[in-house]
């Protein structure tokens, strides 16, 4: 796609404003929110960007909670022509800080203005972050930016400080593009949005739908953990596309099983960001009569990558593996062995993609030397492609399948062993909800696993029964070496994944008391 074919996310927007000023573009609380109240939305936050005179060179800062201002602020920023970071509000100040001043912002907003109390109250902070040691030699734009980068997004940071991948207008354009084909997104079209702003998923959920037309009905971050709640926004909205982590299917098939209730206006059902179990998968069917189901695999510096669609999950076809999928169209993907070398057939490797709509590289270059590769192999084709971390195997058919991460795998009696291999084994129990398995440091065995499991309120599981069940599946050194069984959840992440850090530090704390 050529620079001059593109247009930005705010005139296909605008468009939409002149088309049908007064259709719901966004859902909040119960409440619409017209293409038309929108725009003046935006406008407002237009008006004060020109107001405030920042710097024509710098990115801005946003810092927001989901919300229709927080939408009418990223559209002022695109309808401005600049590039915004936006990192997860739940990230402490001082990670908010370091971010804001790495990304070199000229000032930090929020929905109600650059000199709010809570972007006020972060601009000393991120002074003092640039004034720090670790701060020098960072220029603006570094290799990852450029003219047409609009979004900033941030990693998870699960490694230390989240990095920024910066992403550019032509990628988000042909992902918007090709998301809204896939999935029938249109005018009338309505799509839950789970995910928090910060989150790649959002380019689907909020920003495809947009442009095209259609409704977002967000939901509310507060009330992300309740079944009821989410269960009456996808009824009463009348909810056509659904997108989220496995976390909010099974909130709903927990309220499934309260009251029988089911979702026939939902057409695509897309599970993403995380493994869904085999157990979950079943009784999707049941809640979502008239959809279609699919794995979508992918990530921040990249955006989607692969899909899958499940065929005959109502006739019992459930995989116990989940497939991630086949490239999505112009996705280039391979499966890298240790030596570098291209897998070609059955066998594991390291899972490496170019695609259409990812990033140049993180916004800090010194960060990109090991993870965005140039590969002769491809005729010297000059693509940049991103080295993932994730695991994959693929079998005698094609199929690919999730096996972990790189940095999963740990030494168990010198014995290299993915934790993620050990947690897939225990999902597979019906009885089970979620797990976490921490890798403890052993001066003996290099490292002893502890499972932490979260069983099904009424079951009768226990760690016997487990260790039974994981025997069948996993080799000795994969056995854990604990298994503590619960029935409440696990603590989570902002993206709805079990949140391995809080379990760990859950763990330290009760050896340390003993």
């Amino acid at each position: 796609m050529s620079q001059t074919a593109i247009r930005s996310l705010a005139d296909h927007f605008a468009e939409q404003v002149r088309r049908q000023p007064d259709a719901p573009a966004l859902i909040w609380d119960g409440a619409p929110v017209s293409y038309r109240e929108l725009q003046q939305l935006a406008g407002s936050s237009f008006a004060e960007l020109q107001d405030a005179r920042l710097r024509e060179d710098r990115p801005v800062g946003i810092r927001a909670k989901k919300s229709p201002e927080a939408i009418g602020l990223i559209l002022a920023c695109l309808r401005a022509g600049r590039s915004f970071l936006l990192p997860s509000v739940e990230l402490a100040p001082e990670t908010l800080a370091q971010l804001f001043a790495q990304a070199g912002t000229s000032q930090v907003l929020s929905p109600h203005g650059p000199r709010s109390e809570s972007a006020a109250s972060l601009r000393a902070l991120v002074d003092d972050a640039r004034a720090a040691p670790d701060a020098a030699g960072i220029e603006w734009p570094p290799v990852g930016g450029g003219e047409d980068v609009t979004f900033m997004l941030t990693t998870s940071g699960s490694t230390g400080l989240p990095k920024i991948v910066p992403l550019t207008a032509s990628g988000v354009d042909a992902f918007t593009d090709w998301a809204a084909e896939q999935f029938e997104i249109e005018a009338g079209t309505v799509v839950a949005n789970y995910a928090p702003l910060n989150f790649d998923l959002c380019l689907l959920d909020i920003w495809t739908t947009l442009k095209h037309g259609g409704t977002v009905a967000m939901v509310d971050q507060d009330r992300a953990t309740q079944g009821a709640y989410l269960a009456e926004l996808v009824n009463d909205n009348r909810v056509n596309v659904l997108q989220a982590v496995p976390m909010l299917y099974r909130l709903l098939i927990d309220v499934h099983r309260e009251d029988w209730r089911t979702f026939p206006s939902v057409r695509h059902v897309i599970s993403t960001g995380d493994k869904i179990p085999a157990s979950s998968l079943a009784e999707l069917p049941t809640l979502f009569p008239n959809a279609r189901f699919y794995n979508l695999y992918g990530c921040t510096e990249t955006n989607d990558s692969l899909i899958h669609e499940f065929v005959g999950l109502a006739d019992g076809n459930v995989p116990s593996h989940v497939p991630v999928g086949q490239p999505i169209p112009g996705v280039i993907a391979r499966l890298q062995q240790e030596d570098g070398t291209a897998l070609e057939g059955a066998g594991t490797g390291e899972f490496v993609v170019w695609t259409p709509f990812q990033t140049r590289g993180y916004l800090k270059a010194s960060l990109n030397d090991e993870k965005f590769v140039t590969l002769s192999e491809n005729g010297g084709d000059g693509r940049i492609y991103y080295k993932s971390g994730d695991i994959v195997r693929r079998h005698e058919d094609g199929t690919l399948t999730l096996e972990g991460r790189s940095d999963f795998y740990v030494k168990v009696r010198g014995v290299r062993v993915s934790t993620q291999v050990v947690e897939q084994a225990i999902q597979e129990h019906p009885a089970v909800v979620e797990v976490a398995v921490i890798a403890v440091p052993d001066e003996l065995a290099g490292a002893r696993l502890h499972a932490h499991v979260r069983r099904e309120v009424d079951a009768k599981l226990n760690s016997l029964i487990l260790r039974q069940h994981c025997a069948t599946r996993l080799a000795r050194t994969e056995m854990p070496s604990m298994i503590e069984i619960v029935t409440e959840p696990l603590p989570k992440t902002s993206t709805g994944k079990v949140d391995r850090k809080a379990v760990a530090a859950a763990l330290e704390r009760s050896r340390a008391n003993g």
